[in-house]
């Protein structure tokens, strides 16, 4: 029979809900599937997927009130009078924030009642390449046909199930945001960004925080070791800051348990690989940031032919999003070598749309893709780290300029800016190609957003000497790296 939609969107996060809007701009008939399986410990949210509740948006307000911690010891330099000890209110920020993503969820309902997009708040899975069934919160069952499937159900948080109590005790990013107390000490094994960043914002409003670490920060970021003592990876200098203003860090060790005290605090164990010991420490919140895992388990992917990655659990796609069924496709975080951000997912999202209903043929480019750490200083890159433009382009090819720098912010407050950095990784050839900036310092997702537009373009070293900076900017400092460079210099090579 005939297919009740032309598009059926299983997920409704950035991906889904920009694919399932912009089809529905072509006059399609369109639908969106969406539920959020509560977390282990109860937290669910509304309509928006990871970003607007769990993710970018409650991640940036939080780190946004620690930087106004910050600002309010800066404060006193400038002449300001502010009465001493400054305190902050977890349950505060928690509803403002909370209020605000709430708004973002009743925003989207409207947007796709507005464009004529079906809304079911309901699990889905496939019956057939063609039939979503979908059920409901209280069991009830709806049969959905689509001519055109598309999958962006996401990720969801990892737990270590193997150390006895994680799963028990413990949360993970999708509670913390959701929290209605203070999660007091914390304590949050980091294998993923999002644990520097929630400890960044965690110690800057004034909570005991420690972060373990099994091996290097940030992995998959700009991990070179540079052979001189003044020249430090651009991973270690944001853990560093982060150390000098208070987050504790215990570094090569890793937990073997959590308990609950009689005083309802968690005891942890972990071993310190280095020293051979085993140590312990009480928490209030344990936090565990270790990775994410595709939410696919319930969408019976097997029994209509739809290949995943045996081991990361991704969803194979080809370079317009098709999965390994022709009318089936993929975008998101639920994707196999994608990057996990949401303008990529919202980019893809609406490409697939125009090329099903819109007669493009435009794919999504994935080279140079900015990104942001929003720790208490922040970290943004854009294009190739230098390790992986070495690997690449071979270490005799490539040339790299770098320079530390005082934001001028930092002057008259006395702050240390011994970790504001910047390196630009450059093709040695006479054009000099830029392939990647990286760039820690305050607002450095700012910089890097104006930045990568030169880069995506095909922008030269030359021509970046020629652009004039706005005075005193941090984002000048880019524009005077012709002080210092390096080339040919050999250096660690952990993958392309």
């Amino acid at each position: 029979g005939k297919n009740e939609y032309d598009l059926l969107v299983i997920g409704g996060g950035s991906g889904g809900l920009a694919c399932a809007k912009e089809a529905a701009q072509f006059g399609r008939k369109v639908a969106v599937l969406d539920y959020v399986e509560p977390s282990p410990q109860g937290t669910k949210w509304g309509l928006g997927g990871t970003c607007v509740n769990v993710g970018c948006i409650p991640k940036k307000l939080m780190h946004q009130a620690a930087l106004l911690g910050s600002a309010l010891k800066d404060a006193q330099y400038y002449g300001w009078n502010i009465a001493q000890p400054v305190h902050h209110t977890w349950s505060v920020m928690a509803e403002a924030v909370q209020n605000y993503v709430k708004s973002l969820n009743w925003g989207h309902r409207v947007q796709l009642q507005d464009k004529k997009v079906k809304y079911f708040n309901m699990k889905g899975s496939f019956s057939d390449p063609y039939t979503i069934r979908g059920l409901t919160k209280a069991g009830k069952e709806t049969i959905v046909t689509a001519e055109n499937i598309v999958i962006a159900t996401g990720g969801r948080p990892k737990y270590p199930t193997h150390i006895a109590g994680a799963l028990e005790y413990g949360i993970t990013s999708d509670d913390l945001f959701w929290l209605k107390q203070s999660p007091g000490k914390t304590f949050s094994e980091f294998l993923m960004d999002v644990s520097l960043e929630c400890a960044g914002f965690l110690t800057g409003i004034g909570l005991d925080t420690t972060v373990m670490m099994r091996s290097i920060p940030l992995r998959g970021f700009d991990q070179v070791k540079y052979f001189s003592p003044t020249q430090q990876q651009m991973a270690s200098l944001v853990t560093e800051h982060m150390e000098s203003y208070g987050t504790k860090f215990l570094k090569r060790c890793f937990p073997t348990k959590v308990e609950k005290l009689e005083s309802n605090r968690l005891q942890v164990t972990w071993k310190n690989t280095d020293l051979g010991t085993e140590e312990t420490d009480s928490f209030d919140t344990v936090m565990w940031a270790v990775g994410r895992a595709p939410d696919t388990e319930t969408l019976n992917l097997e029994a209509v032919g739809v290949k995943t990655n045996s081991e990361t659990g991704k969803i194979i796609v080809d370079a317009s999003e098709a999965t390994s069924v022709p009318h089936i496709y993929a975008v998101g975080d639920i994707t196999e070598g994608r990057p996990e951000l949401t303008p990529t997912a919202i980019a893809a999202g609406k490409l697939l749309a125009q090329r099903l209903f819109g007669q493009s043929s435009e794919l999504m480019d994935y080279d140079n893709v900015p990104t942001t750490v929003f720790t208490p200083l922040e970290y943004g890159c854009v294009g190739l780290s230098e390790e992986a433009a070495r690997q690449c382009y071979g270490s005799d090819n490539i040339e790299v300029y770098h320079a530390y720098y005082k934001p001028l912010e930092f002057t008259v407050a006395e702050r240390d800016a011994t970790q504001c950095y910047m390196k630009m990784v450059c093709l040695g050839e006479r054009e000099q190609r830029i392939l990647g900036l990286h760039f820690i310092g305050p607002n450095a997702g700012e910089v890097i957003q104006g930045f990568a537009l030169g880069i995506k373009c095909g922008a030269t070293y030359p021509q970046l000497m020629k652009t004039i900076g706005i005075h005193p900017t941090c984002a000048e400092e880019i524009t005077k790296l012709h002080i210092t460079k390096r080339s040919g210099l050999d250096a660690t090579v952990t993958g392309c």
